[in-house]
């Protein structure tokens, strides 16, 4: 038998956290929040947000049949039953923000902000799998970083959460900064300052600015923590000692810093790390492969340090973590007979992408190992954002390709159009204005033995592709490495 899930929201805690008006049978207790009406779960507080195309209010009946046992909102739908339970605000943005206000204040946990160019969410995924050992541990699911998702998440956030851990994204200066103010993180984690959402911003420096905003929110007895390989280092040191801040651990290669990498052994599927965390010498796994796994985790042990856990247990810990869904996940299908049996290793990167993080990807893709014959194969769609360097970024990627190894490169979206232009007729298999459209020629070409990576930005959406690699047989669990990881 299912436990029954604690509560999470009375009524009337609720009622008061939101300044709002209670509607309807008043004896509800709610034991999630949910913004979405396709994703309501039994016991759910419904919040009916209004965007620039939808308006939750609209789906208020649909959630309640779902189950949930009342709705945030600022009006009363038409048609709506007259038993329904409303928890009525001014505005229904403004009272899930307070809500999560609320959340954060009635709970002791310490809490971790993740940001950076990329990494964001592997990192914070990270920190969930080696603090969750220790104690109660809590983050958002997949990428709730917005003004929608951070208010959410600490809404979410059980009374009796230890370590809370938040991602906080951004494309636009000041964005970022009213985030950090709602989470208050007393750690700080920026993964990296890289070339992304270029459109918006005019130079790199810019971006590395805007990142910075995470440190607004947080008091001067926090911690920062940054990539000491980054160029912009010293320009985010400068960032978080103008806000008061005097504890700074760099992370990296660098001999200065004190989150060091010593050595590494990049495999296949995993990789073997040996670090020096703030004094302390590890030896560790990494159950998820690349070297930007291996310079994250850095970032993680000195966090996990930082709150108080346990560095070792975080450390071994470290072999359970594996690449999120559309972030590296890796899965064997095995291939039907009349498509000569054996499988094809999938590589499913689709979720984003930027110029760092398909070099990234590529890097994991040059570890891989095709077997009996078979073929290293990208699958990229476009890099969105960019600006008017675009074309030069994607172009960009063509000797990255080479170096790894790949022997066929499908390209999808106008902007990938420059590096199908750029890539050397051997490797140029097909370019696609749409993902639909490349999805046949991808499974007439793919045999046994094949690694794909498939890789492109959201609005690129790359994930069909993938579920139609899957769907080409029966998928398979990846072996194991020897070592268990």
């Amino acid at each position: 038998m299912t436990a029954a899930k604690p509560v999470l929201w009375t009524a009337l805690d609720a009622a008061a956290a939101c300044s709002g008006r209670l509607e309807g049978p008043t004896a509800w207790a709610a034991t999630g929040v949910s913004i979405d009406s396709r994703t309501v779960e039994p016991g759910d507080l419904f919040v009916a947000l209004k965007g620039p195309s939808f308006d939750g209010h609209d789906y208020i009946s649909r959630a309640q049949a779902a189950g949930a046992v009342a709705a945030l909102a600022h009006r009363r739908p038409d048609g709506l039953d007259a038993n329904a339970s409303l928890l009525l605000v001014e505005e229904t943005l403004a009272g899930l923000e307070r809500l999560g206000q609320a959340g954060r204040q009635r709970c002791k946990a310490r809490r971790i902000g993740v940001t950076g160019s990329v990494g964001k969410t592997g990192t914070k995924e990270a920190l969930k799998t080696v603090l969750s050992g220790q104690a109660t541990t809590f983050a958002a699911v997949g990428s709730f970083n917005n003004q929608w998702g951070v208010p959410l998440t600490l809404a979410r956030m059980p009374r009796d959460t230890v370590y809370g851990v938040f991602e906080l994204g951004m494309n636009h200066a000041g964005e970022l900064g009213p985030l950090s103010r709602q989470v208050r993180p007393e750690v700080a984690i920026i993964t990296t300052i890289e070339a992304a959402h270029m459109e918006f911003f005019a130079s790199v420096e810019a971006i590395a600015d805007a990142k910075a905003e995470i440190f607004e929110g947080m008091e001067p007895e926090g911690v920062a923590i940054l990539n000491r390989d980054n160029p912009q280092f010293e320009r985010l040191v400068g960032h978080a000692r103008r806000h008061g801040i005097r504890r700074i651990i760099g992370f990296g290669s660098h001999a200065e810093a004190t989150s060091r990498l010593v050595d590494c052994s990049l495999q296949a599927t995993c990789s073997a790390v040996t670090a020096v965390i703030e004094g302390e010498r590890l030896d560790y796994c990494i159950g998820a492969p690349g070297q930007h796994w291996v310079m994250n985790s850095l970032a993680v042990l000195a966090a996990v340090k930082s709150v108080g856990a346990d560095l070792g247990l975080a450390a071994a810990a470290f072999a359970q973590v594996t690449p999120p869904k559309g972030r590296g996940q890796r899965s064997q299908v095995v291939l039907p007979a009349q498509r000569g049996g054996g499988s094809v290793e999938l590589i499913d990167e689709s979720y984003n992408a930027s110029p760092a993080a398909m070099r990234a990807a590529f890097r994991v893709l040059a570890q891989a190992k095709p077997r009996n014959g078979g073929r290293r194969v990208a699958v990229l769609g476009d890099m969105r954002e960019l600006g008017r360097d675009s074309a030069a970024l994607h172009a960009g990627l063509g000797p990255d390709l080479a170096a790894a190894g790949v022997e066929l490169v499908f390209t999808v979206g106008p902007f990938m159009t420059s590096l199908d232009a750029a890539l050397p007729p051997a490797l140029r298999a097909a370019h696609a204005e749409s993902s639909a459209e490349i999805i046949a020629p991808v499974l007439a070409a793919l045999k046994p033995g094949d690694v794909v990576l498939v890789k492109g930005s959201l609005g690129t959406r790359m994930a069909p592709i993938v579920e139609a690699i899957k769907a080409m047989g029966a998928p398979a669990p990846l072996p194991r490495a020897a070592n268990g990881n």
